[in-house]
């Protein structure tokens, strides 16, 4: 199972670009779909924790979902296999771009990574929405919620603490 562990997070890893939204497909793909170590409704659950407790989102779905397959050393192992290729690949980059980065090339290719990024983040987001969302309350409370945070430049933690207050008057 560690090992299972280790190698699934290690694949997402490698196969992601963009940071912790953008893996949110794979990580729904891979926990819910291929292993079935967690049902749609955990993996919002776990997407819902993984937001608002500090660090980065995709090690802290990672750990959340290797504790939940496999205890402590679950949560290592998931960890670790997230971690693994992003600390190589920093190392790598850094020196690369530290020479290159004005390169017309490295600029394309920066260029053109990042409308796929935005497309990864909306792909997550839709399916996160699909089951999310099952009633006309929640849709008002997605609604209020992105007005907040849109048009009035509301802190992301007061949104969340409005979103679960409403939650328990309303259901």
């Amino acid at each position: 199972m560690l090992l299972d562990l280790f190698i699934t997070f290690l694949r997402i890893s490698l196969f992601t670009i963009g940071g912790g939204y953008a893996m949110i497909p794979l990580f729904q793909r891979e926990l819910v779909d291929v292993h079935g170590w967690l049902t749609p409704e955990q993996m919002l659950d776990m997407l819902a924790v993984a937001e608002m407790t500090p660090g980065a989102l995709s090690v802290n779905l990672a750990t959340y979902a290797g504790f939940h397959q496999a205890g402590f050393w679950g949560a290592v192992s998931a960890t670790l296999g997230l971690a693994a290729p992003s600390i190589l690949l920093v190392f790598l980059v850094v020196m690369f771009l530290q020479r290159w980065r004005e390169h017309p090339v490295v600029q394309a290719v920066l260029t053109g990574i990042r409308p796929m990024v935005v497309a990864l983040i909306l792909v997550a987001s839709l399916s996160i929405a699909r089951v999310a969302l099952g009633s006309w309350p929640q849709y008002l409370l997605l609604v209020l919620a992105g007005i907040a945070s849109i048009r009035y430049n509301t802190h992301p933690m007061l949104v969340i603490a409005a979103a679960g207050l409403a939650g328990i008057l309303l259901f």
